[in-house]
């Protein structure tokens, strides 16, 4: 890339630019997507072999792949955490455990002993998560007395009910859907392993305090649950299984997936097998072949992604490289804006249940998702567009997704992830839920990228977006920072939160933008960087702490170029990212800056340590805007 403008970034900056973004072009698909590894933690990789053993297809080759993957991310002291420097994680220390035991690990093994001794001291496998729990109960480790009930019979309560199905968040509804199958039938299959050494002893413990009065009801309603599963009403349970097996047949996408994210995936398998789905029908066929696609082989180990994010990765890349200063007719963007159109999504999915009248369009993170497009990607995808050339096609598809955007506005003039109005917090107090968020409540970070997308589309001064900056001039902490919920975390809201107030009409002297630039210049590190430590979500003395990261860095620039910012804090900043540079353009970030759940599921996405650089850069070296 030649020609960048002049300006007051200096020829370092420029010069980092110019390598990020050859990097960034260099790793299109011939499809035009981009595609970066979205890294999680073991239990993927543990629940995957656990699978393969329920449904008889476990081959000793690839336990061992698995295996050595596992054992290369167990730390020093025998435990596995969820992200990197994370506190040691005791269900997934757990099931990793049981994983290498499946793979031939001795019990007396040092790093088993470890393991088994921390499992002990954190309480046991009595101490562990009813997702845990399933797992074991599953081959008779745990007994399925002591897991909380969460009957199929949930299929027949409407939507205008509580507690119904579509109360719970999209990612936790196909798996609490098909985990409803599987509670019905409680199988017990054999297992070559016993984890008797992981255990206390005692009472089972929730993972979460059951102090207050809704969460006692819950409690006794469960033992009541317990009670009709031994005499279920049969024409009634069988009519609810036979509605949920259709259930989930129906959103089976087309890449035999369920929702594009393995926890609903591997569940549905599972409940399709007891329902007597053959390895050899087409349903299981799909699915197990599908997570292949989802598998990273290398060398002698395998892992597997919870996710991919082509769609997201490739918006993010398309913004960034208009940022820096890309024509709308390079034909990377004229290959990827192709892509994207082809991947609007015109079928109706559970979003309209809430939103019957609303017309479908919206795009999905993944591949194949057709069933929950979301409203985060629905708006990066319009920023997106717009950097390209502009034509009937792409026009259509960016009015159709604005009305959509339009129609999937909360009460309260927010929005939420996957669904509108997804706010009722009882679901939260089962006894089942506690494996992470289970509702889709408007966040700060989806609202302000609607609120930068819609007022691109000149409607900033429409009712809508109105609505959404004074959520978001709400949401403000006293601090001047915003919290983060799908990104680590008051960097990520913060970075999100300024430039959309700013493309919304907000002046960058308002009181709000100024709060936010001092509280940047407060969090910068002393080597000019930026970042923020997962644990902010539990303590509030990680806040804006943290080793400095690409991305995290990329975000805070974000947020002070759009307030006008380009003096010492900025400069730092900018003299940061090109003074850590790899020789390929890229950058180094093994610490996790995004999330799927805040506190139980972190997310390290691969690509974000270059698209948030360049945009970045890019727009400090050629003054441009979101």
């Amino acid at each position: 890339m030649t020609g960048l403008a002049e300006t007051r970034t200096g020829p370092a900056v420029e010069a980092a630019l110019e390598r990020a973004v050859d990097r960034l072009l260099e790793l299109q698909d011939s499809a035009g997507w981009w595609k970066g590894e979205l890294e999680t933690n073991v239990t993927m990789d543990a629940e995957d072999l656990l699978l393969r053993q329920f449904l008889g297809v476990r081959t000793d080759e690839l336990t061992q792949q698995s295996a050595r993957w596992i054992r290369s991310k167990q730390r020093d002291d025998g435990t596995w955490g969820n992200f990197l420097g994370a506190d040691a994680d005791l269900s997934t220390t757990i099931e990793a455990y049981a994983a290498l035991r499946l793979a031939g690990d001795a019990v007396d093994a040092a790093h088993m002993r470890r393991a088994a001794e921390y499992v002990r001291d954190a309480g046991g496998i009595e101490s562990s998560r009813v997702f845990t729990k399933i797992w074991l109960s599953l081959f008779g480790l745990w007994s399925w007395e002591h897991v909380p009930a969460m009957p199929p019979e949930l299929i027949f309560l409407p939507p205008s009910v509580p507690l119904n199905i579509y109360d719970f968040a999209c990612w936790a509804r196909q798996t609490v859907a098909a985990l409803t199958v599987v509670w019905a039938y409680r199988p017990v299959r054999p297992i070559p392993i016993g984890l008797d050494e992981l255990r206390i002893g005692g009472t089972p413990r929730s993972r979460y305090p059951i102090t207050d009065p809704i969460s006692k009801a819950f409690v006794r309603l469960d033992r009541v649950l317990h009670a009709y599963e031994r005499h279920p009403v049969r024409p009634l349970r069988r009519a609810a299984l036979a509605k949920m097996e259709r259930w989930i047949l129906e959103r089976q996408e087309a890449d035999g997936g369920w929702g594009g994210i393995q926890p609903p995936w591997v569940y549905s398998l599972m409940a399709l097998d007891l329902r007597g789905y053959g390895l050899d029908h087409p349903a299981m066929r799909r699915g197990l072949e599908g997570l292949d696609g989802f598998t990273i082989v290398e060398g002698d180990t395998r892992r597997l992604e919870a996710c991919q994010s082509p769609v997201w990765d490739t918006v993010l890349a398309m913004v960034a490289l208009g940022d820096a200063g890309l024509p709308a007719d390079h034909p990377a963007l004229e290959r990827s804006a192709a892509w994207v159109l082809r991947e609007e999504i015109r079928h109706r999915g559970d979003w309209a249940v809430r939103r019957p009248r609303l017309e479908p369009s919206g795009w999905a993170f993944e591949f194949e998702n057709d069933w929950y497009p979301d409203i985060d990607d629905t708006a990066e995808v319009l920023l997106a567009l717009r950097r390209a050339m502009p034509g009937p096609a792409l026009n259509g598809a960016v009015h159709r997704g604005v009305d959509w955007l339009l129609g999937m506005r909360s009460k309260g003039g927010a929005w939420g992830a996957f669904d509108a109005d997804n706010v009722r917090s009882l679901v939260r107090k089962l006894p089942f839920c506690d494996f992470g968020e289970v509702i889709d409540p408007p966040s700060v970070d989806v609202t302000a990228h609607v609120v930068e997308a819609l007022a691109k589309e000149g409607l900033a001064s429409s009712v809508a977006v109105r609505e959404g900056v004074a959520y978001l001039l709400n949401e403000q902490e006293a601090d001047g920072s915003w919290f983060g919920r799908w990104g680590c975390n008051y960097l990520y809201g913060t970075g999100a939160a300024v430039p959309a107030l700013v493309a919304a009409g907000i002046a960058p002297g308002h009181p709000a933008i100024r709060r936010a630039v001092d509280w940047l210049g407060r969090a910068q590190n002393e080597d000019g960087g930026f970042g923020e430590d997962m644990r902010s979500y539990l303590d509030p003395a990680w806040k804006a702490r943290g080793e400095s990261t690409a991305s995290q860095t990329a975000w805070a620039l974000l947020a002070l170029h759009a307030a006008g910012e380009y003096g010492e804090v900025a400069q730092r900043a900018l003299g940061w990212l090109a003074g850590t540079q790899l020789p390929d353009g890229g950058w180094d970030e093994p610490l996790y800056t995004g999330t799927g759940f805040p506190t139980d599921f972190s997310i390290n996405y691969h690509l974000y340590r270059l698209v948030f650089p360049v945009s970045a850069l890019g727009r400090y070296v050629h003054g441009g805007d979101s």
